[in-house]
């Protein structure tokens, strides 16, 4: 088998004939329709014949622009299988960005998801020069307009039996150093930069995760982060390659319901979802009676005691495995329920998690599988092993993979999944890739040279005005536990002391406000009442007794809304875009100093 996606899939279809590959909803349906792999490959052959008929070739830059669905894993199969180079875009991004992508990589064909993606392709159209055709997965939302075509219209061009040469010749000329894709960084601030991925990146990436995650064909995945990002784009290409079943959600958002439908025994998430969960699940403690709060905290209590011996790969004692089955049939396996009850391992990454959050779900038995990774690895770096793992690091360094720090505390990276380059951005590759090594731009360190521990971004890294550097991640991680705090960013650079802009949870905040016997306000005349802002730095202080003088928080500022990816103040990955809303609350920072 060769080392390209396309020969990956043609085997694996081989070898599974009939069994499911994909579930996925039609239209507003609840129920899940099921595809096999039998019908997966005459059904992206389509989709790559359709793109010959339209000019596309060896190296086409074509684009993707939608929500998860089926559809866009049938398009991205059938792009890699005429060699072409397939260019993701966030289901969000604006006409503007999706412009400047298009524009630098010279997209002439674009799939799109729904009505949202087709009036923005619609402006698209009419101002990118290369763009020439839109495929609308959505039948209905499709435009009378020669330059849009329907997904079923365009399907059919694929039925031209005489473009079979064509394919079958483009497949046995693929190779393992054919450019897969083109994944353009969201990032926290500057220009977007395309990152490079080769076919033979991704392979090593599955060979290495074969050897650290236990996923089979057995198991069933749920795929609601967005194909446009490399974790939730590779998670889906390892699903192929192990021969499991992913299903595909559109909307993220009805993740929690979908679960105990879709039952997946793996999923790949980021850290907000199991914070979201958390902080769910205490809202849900705080209206029980007293003994069901008691039985509820004897149980975590165990689970935490058993995870002390998990960790290490040691044997509870007897007692413990007795009272673990009691507190598991009382409240822990009714807590994994809600998640569907199915779940052997979860792979989180994207973002600093709360080892307190790790532990929490793991005494649940809900075993996180806590990573470290960038677009420029094609993901994974390091990531707990099944055996042996520490709660306080992203985990173990995987197989086949290099990881040094520098003299300046910088983690680098060298290995066969690191990416190519940045698209047309020489200067930006040779900055971050010196001697085969990638220079990360995090500040880390290595634990008995195998656990990897990521501090923050160096250029995150804030030195006040007697020059103390402080991590923001850090203290952003211990604020962020407290139930009253929603979002947090923390400022103080080349400052005297350190200030905070806090988003604070306004529905906890209203039923503390409610319960004071106060009328309902609104968010503004809310954090500006005296009591609340007491209560808040109260909570703030407590959390930072341990904390070296220099690194509290002095000061800080509740904001009226929380940040979003509609109001610019998120990445597409849930990322704070530190940098862009410290610019815009300067006003808001100047009056703290």
């Amino acid at each position: 088998m060769k080392q390209h996606i396309s020969h990956m899939v043609r085997n694996r279809a081989d070898q599974f004939g009939e069994r499911e590959v994909f579930r996925f909803r039609q239209s507003k349906s609840k129920i899940f329709s099921k595809l096999n792999w039998n019908q997966l490959i005459p059904e992206t052959n389509r989709v790559s014949k359709a793109l010959i008929s339209l000019g596309c070739e060896h190296e086409s830059m074509i684009g993707i622009f939608s929500e998860n669905r089926v559809e866009w894993t049938i398009a991205d199969l059938g792009i890699l299988a005429i060699r072409g180079i397939v260019v993701p875009f966030y289901a969000t991004s604006s006409a503007h960005q999706a412009k400047y992508i298009i524009d630098e990589t010279g997209i002439k064909v674009l799939f799109v998801g729904n009505q949202e993606q087709v009036i923005k392709a619609n402006w698209l159209i009419d101002h990118c020069e290369t763009l020439k055709k839109i495929i609308v997965f959505e039948d209905g939302d499709c435009p009378r307009d020669s330059r849009f075509m329907s997904w079923q219209d365009f399907k059919s061009l694929g039925n031209d039996s005489g473009l079979n040469s064509k394919l079958e010749k483009l497949l046995e000329d693929a190779q393992p150093e054919d450019l897969a894709t083109v994944i353009y960084t969201s990032g926290t601030s500057g220009e977007p930069k395309g990152v490079m991925l080769a076919h033979e990146n991704f392979m090593y990436a599955f060979k290495i995760h074969e050897s650290r995650l236990n996923v089979t064909e057995n198991d069933v995945s749920l795929c609601f982060l967005p194909l446009s990002h490399v974790f939730e784009r590779i998670w889906t290409y390892n699903m192929l390659y192990c021969g499991a079943i992913n299903t595909f959600l559109e909307n993220p958002r009805e993740v929690i319901e979908t679960l105990p439908l879709a039952k997946p025994t793996v999923m790949c998430t980021v850290p907000r979802f199991f914070e979201k969960t958390y902080d769910g699940i205490q809202n849900e403690l705080t209206i029980w009676p007293g003994y069901k709060k008691k039985i509820f905290n004897w149980s975590i209590d165990i689970g935490h005691q058993m995870i002390e011996f998990r960790k290490d790969a040691k044997k509870a004692p007897t007692n413990l495995r007795f009272k673990y089955k009691i507190a598991d049939k009382l409240v822990l396996s009714k807590l994994r329920g809600v998640l569907g009850g199915n779940f052997k391992s979860m792979p989180c990454a994207g973002a600093a998690i709360n080892p307190k959050l790790l532990r929490f779900f793991h005494a649940t038995g809900l075993f996180i599988t806590y990573g470290y990774g960038a677009t420029e690895t094609s993901a994974t770096v390091s990531c707990f092993r099944s055996d042996i793992y520490d709660f306080d690091t992203c985990g173990s360094i995987m197989p086949g993979i290099d990881v040094k720090i520098s003299t300046e505390g910088e983690i680098l990276i060298k290995g066969k999944t690191i990416f190519k380059g940045y698209f047309k951005k020489p200067e930006a590759t040779a900055s971050v890739l010196i001697d085969g090594w990638y220079r990360t731009g995090d500040q880390g360190r290595l634990i008995r040279n195998e656990h990897l521990v990521m501090v923050d971004r160096i250029k995150d890294l804030m030195k006040t005005s007697v020059g103390k550097y402080i991590s923001p991640q850090k203290l952003e991680l211990l604020l962020g536990q407290d139930a009253f705090i929603e979002q947090i960013i923390v400022a103080g650079d080349n400052r005297k002391y350190v200030t905070a802009l806090i988003v604070p949870s306004f529905e906890n905040l209203r039923i503390y406000y409610k319960n004071l016997g106060n009328e309902e306000v609104n968010n503004e005349t809310l954090i500006a009442m005296p009591e609340i802002i007491e209560m808040i730095k109260t909570r703030i202080d407590q959390l930072q007794q341990e904390l070296t003088p220099y690194e509290r928080i002095v000061k800080f500022t509740l904001l009226p809304e929380p940040f979003s990816i509609l109001n610019n103040g998120l990445t597409n990955t849930l990322k704070v875009k530190r940098n862009l809303l410290l610019q815009k609350y300067n006003d808001l920072v100047e009056k703290m100093y």
